[in-house]
């Protein structure tokens, strides 16, 4: 069954930054569509402060029914309407995709892709990513390159699929934190704040295909 209006939903948000990722949020369904949710501005259930979604954000949710059973879906943000408040439209899941088993973790795989950045102040680089998924990447970069955490990059990943084919996928993405190797090189964690969702497809479906791999081996 799918959660109804004015239902309270409970999620986590995917980031490359595992103490980001455990924080829950509660919001409420305002309203529905035949692809989605409009949701209220979620809420930390720890602070009570509000968090602001991006297009794209992946999400973890759950919601409880009457018998106090909680059942989980994936879904992500499509985007945002304004109706006297601002609600965030999310995916509607299928009904096969609820299920009473929490997923441990957001898919992402360890893969060292070729990325290109372009910093704010039009500083270009390109360097490797470390792992890559649906709701955000970290790369590994020389440490000359001046990283901190809020701040806005544009990045192109060169995505390879099984069949050879090449395809680029753009997002912006914002550094979540920034940690400085052994090596003298930097790590940096990034989340993405705008990501068309044919863009975000693309890296899903290359997680897909390495976890396969991986199950495989």
């Amino acid at each position: 069954m799918l959660p109804k209006l004015n239902q309270m939903l409970h999620f986590q948000i995917a980031s490359s930054d595992e103490e980001e990722a455990s924080i829950e949020y509660k919001s409420r369904i305002a309203d529905e569509q035949e692809d989605g949710f409009l949701i209220e501005i979620p809420i930390s259930e720890k602070t009570g402060r509000y968090k602001r979604l991006f297009l794209g954000d992946e999400l973890s949710v759950f919601f409880v029914t009457e018998d106090g059973i909680k059942n989980y879906f994936d879904s992500h943000v499509l985007g945002f309407v304004e109706d006297g408040v601002k609600l965030i439209k999310i995916r509607k899941p299928e009904l096969d995709r609820i299920t009473k088993v929490q997923r441990r973790s957001f898919l992402r795989v360890p893969a060292e892709l070729e990325i290109a950045v372009k910093t704010q102040s039009n500083l270009r680089f390109v360097c490797e990513t470390d792992d890559v998924g649906g709701g955000g990447i970290s790369f590994i970069c020389d440490g000359k390159w001046q990283l901190a955490s809020e701040q806005v990059l544009e990045c192109w990943i060169l995505v390879p699929f099984k069949n050879g084919s090449l395809e680029h996928a753009f997002f912006k993405g914002e550094v979540v934190r920034v940690v400085e190797l052994e090596s003298g090189r930097k790590q940096a964690m990034i989340k993405y704040v705008s990501i068309n969702d044919s863009e975000r497809q693309k890296v899903i479906r290359f997680c897909f295909e390495k976890q396969l791999e991986f199950r495989n081996r």
